[in-house]
């Protein structure tokens, strides 16, 4: 394998670490941020280069790092060994493999090692789709909930079916046909967008994401509220989709609705990015907006309802880069609950056939 180092060669970008001083997290919490992401064999020596890329290969080096006492979201990149050089293999998705790129190159920095040796390639748009290809379900009209906290939101006794690369339930409630359906792998940005798109294909009428959100306005304490919407601002033009909640989530007390935007990489959100966004726009997230644009390409509907996890524009006690304290453990068990609540009566107020039926 050649050293990648000087000029990359063809098909390859260059990752150029963030200034973590002018990032809307403090530097201290950003490296911890950095350091739970990171790719052990990064962290323990160095490499004449490193290159990410998209592949799904788990025969490769797993990272230590990777989380426990989780049913979902648990694979981190692996790693590849050429001698002095590293390819780093993260799940087929263009923002994934950047957002992974910039991880490493920032690290690199605010450790005080060379950044120059870390490259990244974007996948092609084939590989990508076809990356979710294994994703086989029997779907009829059925309501997919997919993302975060699914253990908590599915019946207590129900049965989880393992798949390559993901595990699902289907249930019954308020008389509606549901699927509980988590993912292993992290579904990262676009990858969430192809996600809606094949449970489309699949069958599915209605798609629902559950997941954790930034918010922009800096009188929202994290957890402690939940955000929901039918807006996004993705690559620089809006789309809105049909929500599959319409008005009734956002009428529940403790949800905040308005206007996301979406953004490639939490690293690339620093405090020029805020002032340009805080004005207009409340939430920001990598995955909504791409799943909001495959929902209605495909003529289906969707909708998210998410916990408010950290504050970009000010700073709490709570932020990405402490999520596995106790209290912010508690305070999240509480608005999953509440999600589940908010789920149960959109579905208990509205006829199964017009949730089930034809858009």
């Amino acid at each position: 394998m050649t050293p990648l180092l000087a000029d990359p060669a063809p098909g390859l970008l260059r990752a150029a670490p963030i200034d973590p001083r002018g990032h809307t997290m403090s530097p201290d919490r950003l490296l911890r941020y950095l350091e739970i992401k990171v790719h052990h064999l990064i962290q323990d020596q160095g490499w004449d280069s490193i290159r990410v890329i998209g592949s799904y290969d788990r025969t490769a080096v797993v990272s230590r790092y990777e989380k426990s006492g989780k049913l979902f979201n648990i694979e981190r990149p692996t790693a590849e060994v050429h001698s002095r050089d590293l390819v780093v293999k993260a799940f087929p998705g263009a923002d994934y493999v950047q957002h992974y790129a910039l991880i490493i190159a920032s690290y690199l920095a605010m450790t005080g090692r060379p950044t120059d040796i870390v490259t990244y390639q974007p996948p092609g748009q084939e590989e990508c789709r076809t990356a979710l290809d294994t994703l086989d379900l029997e779907l009829d009209g059925d309501l997919v909930i997919v993302g975060w906290g699914l253990q908590y939101l599915a019946p207590e006794n129900g049965v989880w079916t393992r798949g390559p690369g993901y595990v699902w339930q289907r249930a019954e409630v308020a008389g509606r046909r549901v699927v509980y359906l988590g993912f292993l792998h992290s579904i990262w940005g676009d990858v969430a967008g192809r996600v809606v798109a094949r449970l489309a294909e699949l069958g599915a009428s209605d798609v629902v994401y559950v997941g954790k959100v930034g918010s922009l306005a800096p009188g929202i304490e994290p957890n402690t509220w939940l955000a929901t919407g039918n807006t996004s601002l993705v690559g620089g033009a809006l789309v809105n989709w049909d929500d599959f909640f319409g008005d009734f989530a956002a009428t529940q007390s403790g949800v905040q609705s308005g206007l996301h935007v979406s953004s490639p990489s939490i690293l690339l959100e620093n405090r020029d990015w805020l002032a340009q966004h805080t004005a207009s726009y409340a939430f920001v997230d990598p995955e909504i907006g791409p799943m909001g644009a495959a929902a209605r390409q495909a003529g289906i509907r969707f909708g998210y309802l998410h916990v408010i996890s950290n504050n970009l524009a000010a700073h709490y006690a709570a932020d990405l880069s402490n999520e596995r304290h106790s209290d912010v453990l508690h305070r999240r068990a509480a608005l999953i609950d509440r999600i589940r609540t908010i789920i149960t009566g959109r579905l208990t107020g509205s006829p199964a056939h017009t949730l089930g039926g034809t858009q």
